[in-house]
């Protein structure tokens, strides 16, 4: 076979045959196919489609690309989540330890930034030493230890997705459904799970913009890790605004900490306590979701869970003094050289927010990369003040932002001035979480 006659077969509309989808997928994990042919096979197939058949095998090329993990050692129930991606999303950061504190086991493999949405593992960086590049040796070893592991994607697991997941974020073919549930359940499926937990995100800030587009995808999903053998439940959830009050790297992970301290007002905490009890629940800890919800609250309110993470930062070397900077939720700032209030110049209702610009404001700032290579600012961020439906007067603070390259600051504020709309009646709110599967 020659990668360009399957690109050309794909291109021209025809279903790609297992043994060539093979071809491709080992190929290309071997380096022996290069990234400009595979980047050109993944804009024909985002554009020609792939069929059930197509999937199926590239899922199933994906994960045995490399090892698919046992941890029979370890008797808790070994569950993990994943969401699609969105616009402040940094629950992985308080449900691992919470789940961990209340007996789940969390092998949790994460990714990095994807078009306007952060990654887990850029967030955990922006804790001083924390390693999310484990050997499969110190993964299973810290998770014997603390029950939770949270890395990124080894040279052993799933390496086709690892460089697969890059390429589609730099040739724009990242929202394509069959991709999105190879490369999530590869990974997924490869840690040794007994259960998943997805969050399916909808909206302007999601990859996934209608309600339609995300209830196919998660069901794809759910069918195909069921049918793997895995207990899975699918969470549809709102991402027309972005999630908590802070977007970026480091404030995300300062704000996750709040909530590990027991700030748990808000829709970003509300989501944390869902997904940690749906984790115990598809885990078999309990059958009762409220006393999955009360267990994943009291784990919180006892100090168990922000131990459990100061744990896991511990023995994955970053420092845990990040995490006594937010002794008191509030009383902390970003640590940049600038900041500035971007403020409304009409009076009414906050009616539409713009999420993905929002994501992309904060990417273009330096907090995400245009090339695998880029460096990534982990201290630029932006606190929103103002969410749908709040009322505003003229002056009102909409954003602060924190930066620290002051050539893009007229450019990028106002961008998210133009992401905010103000209505003259509050909007119709939806609820956070609209359908569970």
């Amino acid at each position: 076979m020659r990668p360009q006659d399957l690109i050309e077969k794909k291109r021209d509309g025809y279903a790609l045959q297992p043994d060539e989808i093979a071809f491709l997928i080992r190929g290309y994990t071997r380096d022996e196919i290069p990234d400009y042919q595979m980047a050109a096979f993944l804009m024909a197939a985002f554009l020609k489609g792939m069929n059930d058949e197509e999937t199926t095998t590239l899922i199933e090329e994906m994960l045995y690309s490399g090892d698919v993990l046992r941890h029979d050692e370890i008797a808790a129930p070994k569950v993990d989540k994943h969401s699609t991606g969105g616009v402040g999303d940094k629950t992985s950061i308080v449900i691992a330890p919470v789940a961990a504190a209340c007996g789940v086991c969390v092998p949790m493999i994460s990714g990095r930034a994807l078009a306007h949405s952060g990654g887990t593992l850029d967030k955990l960086e922006a804790i001083p030493g924390f390693r999310t590049n484990l050997t499969l040796a110190e993964f299973k070893a810290t998770l014997q230890q603390c029950g939770a592991a949270l890395i990124g994607q080894t040279k052993e697991i799933a390496p086709a997705d690892r460089k697969l997941y890059a390429l589609r974020d730099l040739t724009a073919t990242v929202p394509f459904r069959p991709f999105i549930v190879a490369s999530i359940l590869s990974k997924k499926l490869a840690e040794g799970i007994d259960g998943l937990v997805l969050d399916v995100k909808f909206g302007n800030g999601a990859f996934m913009k209608t309600i339609e587009e995300a209830r196919a995808l998660a069901q794809m999903l759910v069918n195909a890790s069921r049918s793997m053998g895995k207990r899975t439940v699918a969470l549809l959830t709102n991402m027309n605004q972005p999630l908590g009050r802070w977007v970026g790297n480091a404030v995300e992970t300062m704000e996750a900490i709040e909530v590990l301290r027991g700030q748990l007002n808000g829709d970003f905490a509300e989501l944390c306590i869902e997904l940690a009890a749906q984790m115990m629940v598809v885990g078999g800890l309990t059958n009762e979701l409220e006393e999955a919800r009360d267990r994943a609250i009291a784990a919180i309110q006892s100090g168990a869970a922000l131990q459990k993470f100061r744990e896991i930062v511990k023995v994955q070397g970053g420092d845990d003094a990040l995490i006594d900077a937010v002794r008191t939720p509030g009383q902390w700032s970003p640590y940049t050289k600038y900041n500035d209030l971007v403020m409304s110049s009409q009076a009414g209702f906050v009616s539409h927010l713009q999420t993905d610009e929002i994501g992309r404001v904060i990417m273009d700032w330096g907090a995400g990369r245009t090339h695998l290579e880029d460096p990534i600012d982990y201290n630029v961020g932006l606190y929103i003040h103002a969410k749908l439906g709040d009322a505003i007067e003229v002056g009102d603070p909409l954003v602060t932002v924190y930066f620290n390259d002051l050539t893009k600051r007229e450019e990028l504020t106002a961008r998210i001035l133009k992401a905010y709309k103000i209505g003259d009646n509050p909007p119709k709110l939806e609820p956070l979480i609209l359908e569970i599967l």
